[in-house]
């Protein structure tokens, strides 16, 4: 998907919304597992109770990979039916490793499962990104600034002789790498005020705002520090939807909260005159 058919699909579904599909066996209602592929059977639900209004999807990998070959089908299920709507979908797998390595990364999340888009995390360099950019139409999403509680340990770290703290320095050094056509960046809601700053170094660049919601981050926040004239936003909302309800009624209640969001989305929207 490029820059500008994503913008097209905000505009057209008033949306900025990314929901993450972190399916935990232990936490999606007990009548599900009696399904044969009790994963997929949440998923699908939840991805027909809310596609209309959701921008993006994000199947956290580990959540997978932790369920071995079982959890690996259930994710190819769930990307391949994905692929009948109109929405972009995300890999949170966070790799990053040696070229070759990462080129295999890459060639599985974007051309056996073909995702729209992968995290990866920037820590090894430019050789461990650049596989991911070869592709088409395709993205890489950089961690640079996390919502977690140890991002304090390393991101924030200031270097002496620039003055410029360590994820601003990922922001500086990797917009050499890619552009924003094919690069976007992590950016956690629970620092949105930061957000001002960092639109300075990458104006134009897409960012993926986890932290709204279940983990406290706020809408209004994140759009009033970062949001550009093309939206420039994704923000992702797990927890806060997918898990709103453990009963029979699961996705009707996701949709419910899916819908609060992407109705306050629309209003930005509508506030910067994007739609």
């Amino acid at each position: 998907m490029t820059k500008k058919e994503l913008f097209k699909l905000i505009q057209q579904k008033r949306s900025f919304l990314c929901i993450g599909l972190d399916t935990d066996l232990k936490r999606i209602p007990q009548h599900l597992l009696n399904e044969e592929d009790p994963i997929f059977a949440f998923n699908k639900a939840i991805i027909d109770a809310t596609h209309d209004i959701t921008l993006a999807y994000k199947p956290n990998i580990a959540f997978y990979e932790s369920l071995g070959a079982k959890g690996w089908i259930s994710l190819e299920k769930t990307i391949n039916y994905l692929s009948q709507f109109d929405v972009f979908t995300i890999a949170d797998a966070k790799r990053g490793d040696i070229g070759n390595t990462s080129a295999l990364y890459a060639r599985a999340f974007f051309e056996n499962l073909s995702f729209d888009a992968v995290t990866v995390a920037p820590y090894m360099g430019s050789d461990s990104v650049s596989p991911f950019l070869g592709y088409e139409n395709k993205w890489v999403i950089l961690l640079a600034l996390t919502s977690n509680k140890g991002a304090f340990d390393f991101q924030l770290i200031k270097n002496k002789e620039t003055n410029r703290q360590l994820f601003e320095e990922v922001l500086e050094t990797s917009g050499n790498w890619g552009n924003s056509e094919n690069m976007m960046y992590v950016v956690g809601a629970t620092k949105a005020e930061m957000l001002a700053d960092i639109r300075k170094i990458i104006p134009d660049h897409f960012l993926l705002v986890p932290g709204v919601g279940a983990q406290g981050g706020s809408l209004d926040e994140v759009v009033k520090y970062g949001m550009n004239e093309t939206c420039g936003l994704i923000v992702n909302s797990s927890r806060g939807i997918i898990y709103a309800s453990g009963e029979s009624d699961f996705a009707e209640t996701a949709r419910q909260n899916a819908l609060e969001l992407q109705q306050q989305m629309e209003q930005h929207l509508m506030d910067h005159k994007i739609v």
